[in-house]
Protein backbone atom coordinates (compact mmCIF):
# COMPACT_ATOMS: atom_id res chain seq x y z
CA UNK A 1 0.00 0.00 0.00
CA UNK A 2 1.38 3.43 -0.98
CA UNK A 3 1.97 5.91 2.40
CA UNK A 4 -0.61 8.76 2.59
CA UNK A 5 1.88 11.12 2.06
CA UNK A 6 4.96 9.63 -0.13
CA UNK A 7 7.19 12.54 0.19
CA UNK A 8 10.65 11.39 2.24
CA UNK A 9 12.52 14.91 4.06
CA UNK A 10 15.72 14.23 2.56
CA UNK A 11 19.31 16.53 2.75
CA UNK A 12 21.09 16.20 -0.95
CA UNK A 13 24.77 17.67 -1.80
CA UNK A 14 23.88 19.74 -4.77
CA UNK A 15 27.25 20.79 -5.35
CA UNK A 16 28.01 20.39 -9.23
CA UNK A 17 23.85 19.19 -9.74
CA UNK A 18 22.54 20.80 -13.11
CA UNK A 19 18.72 22.55 -12.38
CA UNK A 20 17.23 23.67 -15.81
CA UNK A 21 14.28 25.83 -15.01
CA UNK A 22 12.06 26.92 -18.09
CA UNK A 23 11.03 30.15 -17.83
CA UNK A 24 12.41 33.37 -16.54
CA UNK A 25 9.29 35.37 -14.82
CA UNK A 26 8.31 35.58 -10.87
CA UNK A 27 8.29 31.73 -10.07
CA UNK A 28 11.46 31.53 -12.14
CA UNK A 29 13.13 34.12 -10.06
CA UNK A 30 12.04 32.39 -7.13
CA UNK A 31 13.35 28.86 -7.70
CA UNK A 32 16.49 30.47 -9.32
CA UNK A 33 17.04 32.42 -6.48
CA UNK A 34 16.53 29.37 -4.37
CA UNK A 35 19.30 26.83 -5.93
CA UNK A 36 21.91 28.98 -7.25
CA UNK A 37 23.06 29.06 -3.69
CA UNK A 38 23.91 25.47 -3.91
CA UNK A 39 23.67 23.88 -7.64
CA UNK A 40 24.15 24.65 -11.37
CA UNK A 41 21.78 26.42 -12.84
CA UNK A 42 20.57 27.37 -16.00
CA UNK A 43 17.67 29.51 -16.84
CA UNK A 44 15.53 29.21 -20.30
CA UNK A 45 13.40 32.07 -21.43
CA UNK A 46 13.04 34.64 -23.79
CA UNK A 47 12.81 37.45 -20.59
CA UNK A 48 14.45 37.98 -17.03
CA UNK A 49 13.63 39.67 -14.25
CA UNK A 50 16.31 42.12 -13.08
CA UNK A 51 16.89 39.76 -9.94
CA UNK A 52 17.49 37.00 -12.37
CA UNK A 53 19.97 38.85 -14.35
CA UNK A 54 22.01 39.59 -11.22
CA UNK A 55 22.61 36.47 -9.82
CA UNK A 56 24.03 35.57 -13.62
CA UNK A 57 27.13 37.43 -13.01
CA UNK A 58 27.48 34.26 -10.41
CA UNK A 59 29.90 31.53 -12.30
CA UNK A 60 27.41 29.29 -11.59
CA UNK A 61 23.94 31.15 -13.27
CA UNK A 62 23.78 30.85 -16.96
CA UNK A 63 21.14 31.93 -18.96
CA UNK A 64 19.71 30.96 -22.05
CA UNK A 65 17.56 33.23 -24.39
CA UNK A 66 14.81 31.21 -26.36
CA UNK A 67 11.31 31.28 -26.34
CA UNK A 68 10.36 28.07 -24.30
CA UNK A 69 6.86 27.91 -26.20
CA UNK A 70 8.75 27.41 -29.41
CA UNK A 71 11.05 24.88 -28.42
CA UNK A 72 10.68 21.51 -30.49
CA UNK A 73 10.62 18.42 -28.53
CA UNK A 74 14.24 17.59 -29.00
CA UNK A 75 15.41 20.65 -28.23
CA UNK A 76 13.74 20.48 -25.21
CA UNK A 77 15.58 17.02 -24.44
CA UNK A 78 18.68 18.70 -24.91
CA UNK A 79 18.32 21.18 -22.35
CA UNK A 80 17.07 18.76 -19.84
CA UNK A 81 19.78 16.22 -20.76
CA UNK A 82 22.47 15.61 -17.65
CA UNK A 83 20.09 17.31 -15.10
CA UNK A 84 19.33 16.81 -11.88
CA UNK A 85 16.45 18.39 -11.48
CA UNK A 86 14.03 19.90 -14.01
CA UNK A 87 11.40 22.70 -13.40
CA UNK A 88 9.02 24.59 -15.78
CA UNK A 89 8.23 27.53 -14.65
CA UNK A 90 5.77 28.88 -17.78
CA UNK A 91 2.80 30.05 -17.26
CA UNK A 92 1.70 27.73 -19.31
CA UNK A 93 0.28 24.35 -18.42
CA UNK A 94 0.55 22.72 -21.28
CA UNK A 95 4.51 23.95 -22.25
CA UNK A 96 5.36 22.58 -18.36
CA UNK A 97 3.49 19.51 -19.60
CA UNK A 98 5.90 18.71 -22.47
CA UNK A 99 8.56 19.67 -20.35
CA UNK A 100 7.81 17.32 -17.64
CA UNK A 101 7.29 14.38 -20.26
CA UNK A 102 10.50 15.08 -21.57
CA UNK A 103 12.08 15.15 -17.92
CA UNK A 104 10.59 11.84 -17.25
CA UNK A 105 11.46 9.67 -20.29
CA UNK A 106 15.45 10.54 -19.83
CA UNK A 107 14.15 9.33 -15.55
CA UNK A 108 15.01 13.09 -14.28
CA UNK A 109 12.90 14.79 -11.64
CA UNK A 110 10.59 17.48 -11.61
CA UNK A 111 9.93 20.14 -9.45
CA UNK A 112 6.35 21.44 -10.50
CA UNK A 113 4.67 24.40 -10.11
CA UNK A 114 1.19 24.17 -11.38
CA UNK A 115 1.25 20.21 -10.31
CA UNK A 116 2.69 17.88 -7.26
CA UNK A 117 5.77 16.92 -9.00
CA UNK A 118 8.82 14.39 -8.01
CA UNK A 119 9.84 16.90 -5.47
CA UNK A 120 8.36 19.55 -3.50
CA UNK A 121 10.73 22.70 -2.07
CA UNK A 122 10.16 23.13 1.47
CA UNK A 123 9.93 26.33 3.15
CA UNK A 124 13.30 26.46 5.18
CA UNK A 125 14.85 27.67 8.28
CA UNK A 126 18.74 28.19 8.76
CA UNK A 127 20.64 29.05 11.42
CA UNK A 128 24.21 28.18 10.80
CA UNK A 129 24.67 24.41 10.90
CA UNK A 130 20.57 24.03 11.77
CA UNK A 131 18.61 23.59 9.13
CA UNK A 132 14.55 22.72 9.54
CA UNK A 133 12.59 21.66 6.79
CA UNK A 134 8.60 22.55 6.93
CA UNK A 135 6.23 20.79 4.03
CA UNK A 136 2.54 20.48 3.24
CA UNK A 137 3.71 18.36 0.26
CA UNK A 138 1.90 21.05 -1.92
CA UNK A 139 -1.26 21.10 0.37
CA UNK A 140 -0.69 24.50 1.47
CA UNK A 141 2.07 26.78 0.58
CA UNK A 142 0.82 29.69 2.70
CA UNK A 143 0.64 27.41 5.72
CA UNK A 144 4.21 26.36 5.60
CA UNK A 145 5.20 29.77 5.44
CA UNK A 146 3.14 30.67 8.72
CA UNK A 147 4.69 27.85 10.13
CA UNK A 148 7.85 28.80 8.97
CA UNK A 149 7.58 32.50 10.42
CA UNK A 150 6.96 31.12 13.76
CA UNK A 151 9.95 29.03 13.88
CA UNK A 152 11.94 31.39 12.95
CA UNK A 153 10.55 33.66 16.54
CA UNK A 154 11.38 30.07 18.53
CA UNK A 155 15.06 29.53 17.13
CA UNK A 156 17.40 32.42 17.59
CA UNK A 157 20.58 33.18 16.25
CA UNK A 158 21.99 31.20 19.90
CA UNK A 159 21.37 27.49 18.51
CA UNK A 160 23.42 28.08 15.94
CA UNK A 161 26.22 28.60 18.72
CA UNK A 162 25.00 25.82 20.41
CA UNK A 163 25.88 23.94 18.11
CA UNK A 164 29.05 24.83 17.75
CA UNK A 165 29.70 24.35 21.03
CA UNK A 166 28.74 20.98 21.40
CA UNK A 167 30.98 20.02 18.23
CA UNK A 168 33.82 21.46 19.74
CA UNK A 169 33.33 19.59 22.78
CA UNK A 170 32.61 16.77 21.71
CA UNK A 171 36.38 16.78 20.01
CA UNK A 172 37.38 17.25 23.81
CA UNK A 173 35.37 14.67 25.46
CA UNK A 174 36.49 12.25 22.96
CA UNK A 175 40.10 12.26 24.23
CA UNK A 176 39.12 13.08 28.16
CA UNK A 177 35.76 10.70 28.47
CA UNK A 178 36.01 6.61 26.84
CA UNK A 179 32.87 6.19 28.12
CA UNK A 180 30.34 7.08 25.43
CA UNK A 181 27.47 7.27 27.66
CA UNK A 182 29.26 9.81 30.29
CA UNK A 183 30.12 11.87 26.78
CA UNK A 184 26.76 12.07 26.38
CA UNK A 185 25.34 13.10 29.32
CA UNK A 186 27.96 15.82 29.79
CA UNK A 187 27.05 17.38 26.36
CA UNK A 188 23.24 16.87 27.15
CA UNK A 189 23.88 18.78 30.77
CA UNK A 190 25.33 21.76 28.28
CA UNK A 191 22.54 21.71 26.49
CA UNK A 192 20.24 21.47 29.05
CA UNK A 193 21.83 24.77 31.20
CA UNK A 194 20.26 28.14 31.24
CA UNK A 195 23.72 29.84 32.22
CA UNK A 196 25.21 28.80 28.73
CA UNK A 197 22.13 29.59 26.70
CA UNK A 198 21.99 33.21 28.38
CA UNK A 199 25.92 33.36 28.02
CA UNK A 200 25.24 32.68 24.15
CA UNK A 201 22.93 35.40 23.95
CA UNK A 202 26.01 38.04 25.12
CA UNK A 203 28.76 35.71 22.86
CA UNK A 204 29.81 32.50 21.61
CA UNK A 205 32.82 33.17 23.55
CA UNK A 206 31.20 33.77 27.06
CA UNK A 207 29.13 30.79 25.80
CA UNK A 208 31.66 28.15 25.27
CA UNK A 209 33.90 29.15 27.93
CA UNK A 210 30.85 28.46 30.76
CA UNK A 211 30.40 25.50 28.84
CA UNK A 212 33.96 24.01 28.58
CA UNK A 213 33.83 25.09 32.56
CA UNK A 214 30.90 22.62 33.20
CA UNK A 215 32.64 19.94 31.47
CA UNK A 216 35.66 20.00 33.44
CA UNK A 217 34.49 20.31 36.15
CA UNK A 218 32.27 17.17 36.06
CA UNK A 219 35.62 15.55 34.33
CA UNK A 220 37.54 16.01 37.79
CA UNK A 221 35.09 14.89 39.83
CA UNK A 222 34.93 11.72 38.07
CA UNK A 223 38.62 11.24 38.68
CA UNK A 224 38.74 12.75 42.21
Amino acid sequence: MAPENPFLPLLIDMTGRKIVIFGGGSVGERKALSFSRYADVIVISRSFTPAIRDISEKDNVHLVTADVGKLSDEEIDDFVDGAFLVIPATNQRNINERIVAAARKKNILTNQVDAIGDVTVPSVVKRGDLTISISTAGSSPAFSRFVRQNIENLITPEFADMIKVQENLRGYLKENVPDQRDRKELLWQVLDSEEVWSALGESYDKGFKIAQGIVTEKINKKVR
